[in-house]
């Protein structure tokens, strides 16, 4: 294995994603997972197949912020079989190593704005001036809660480029006072319906959420979208600092900017961890990944595997 750097410690290349077709399995009982609201659709299609070639799986799924999701393991003491986030580094932040001890890449995805044709300036906003429609007067645009969610944080790191790479400076701190707190969700899908109902011009989104709801939207350059894994080092100019419990002994987390790479983590104490692993190798199957696809996610062609530990058999 080829040990490559990281912002979040290393990380080992695996093979490449190549899954045989899974046999039968003898999985049963609860499997409880955690997602991020991004998340949603894929993992309730991904389970309700899984389901239906394990007939004793009763899934239990809650969607969420990827940080709230984090933070039910570490403060309410809520422990699922599986947590999938939208940030690979959510666990290592916060997790390892108390709650977990490995995390797996599984998909990629891009920032983009999201938006009806009943929007302001939605005939004309494009790659190139989205920045400047959004800064009109009496245009309303969302955004999420960067506490609880990584779009939100991630908003704050299209800010910050933007202001990079079209060379405006104070341009992050006048796009943020177009998104004030009561344009704000606890999630990035909670402003799907705003927007669809004109209560909300824009929001900033992902790819895949786009696609899955048929809404409108403006894709991003790919210095600002968060999209190439070949831009990391320039993605990294952007930093946020998030208040919040992490890890013991601190009371904040400095989130740096990066490609959007989802991941997957077996708690230590998952309650029905051989139901989580049959979940996971699932997941990474070829079934499994063309769910994603579907869904508009970048598959991984190469996952990787970070944290201490060793995830188990098969896994990815």
């Amino acid at each position: 294995m080829r040990r490559v750097g990281s912002r979040t410690g290393f990380l080992f290349v695996a093979g490449l994603l190549v899954t045989p077709p899974l046999r039968a399995q003898t999985v049963s009982g609860p499997l409880t997972v955690f997602n991020a609201g991004s998340l949603a659709a894929p993992f309730r299609e991904a389970l309700n197949e899984f389901r239906s070639r394990n007939p004793g799986i009763v899934p239990r799924q809650e969607s969420s912020g990827s940080l709230e999701a984090a933070r039910k393991l570490t403060e309410l003491g809520k422990i699922p079989d599986l947590l999938g986030v939208a940030d690979s580094a959510v666990i290592p932040s916060i997790l390892i190593p108390a709650q977990a001890t490995w995390f797996v890449t599984f998909a990629r995805n891009s920032m983009v704005l999201i938006h009806t044709d009943r929007s302001l300036g939605a005939r004309e906003i494009n790659a190139n001036n989205w920045y400047q429609v959004l800064q009109r007067p009496g245009v309303r645009t969302g955004r999420s809660d960067p506490t609880l969610d990584p779009n939100g944080y991630r908003t704050l790191f299209v800010t910050q480029l933007a202001e990079r790479y079209y060379r405006e400076p104070g341009l992050a701190a006048k796009l943020l006072a177009v998104m004030p707190p009561r344009y704000m969700r606890p999630k990035e899908a909670d402003l799907v319906a705003l927007v669809q109902a004109g209560e909300l011009d824009y929001a900033f989104s992902y790819r895949s959420i786009a696609i899955t709801t048929g809404l409108k939207m403006v894709e991003l350059p790919d210095d600002v979208d968060l999209s190439d894994p070949g831009r990391a080092a320039g993605y990294a100019a952007a930093t946020v600092k998030l208040p919040g419990a992490t890890r013991a002994g601190t009371d904040s987390v400095v989130m740096t900017g990066a490609p959007i790479v989802y991941a997957f983590t077996i708690p230590t104490r998952a309650p029905n961890a051989a139901a989580g692993i049959a979940f996971a190798r699932y997941l990474l199957s070829a079934d499994g990944q063309a769910i994603f696809r579907k869904l508009g996610f970048l598959t991984i062609d190469h996952p990787m595997v970070g944290g201490p530990g060793k995830p188990p058999p098969g896994i990815p």
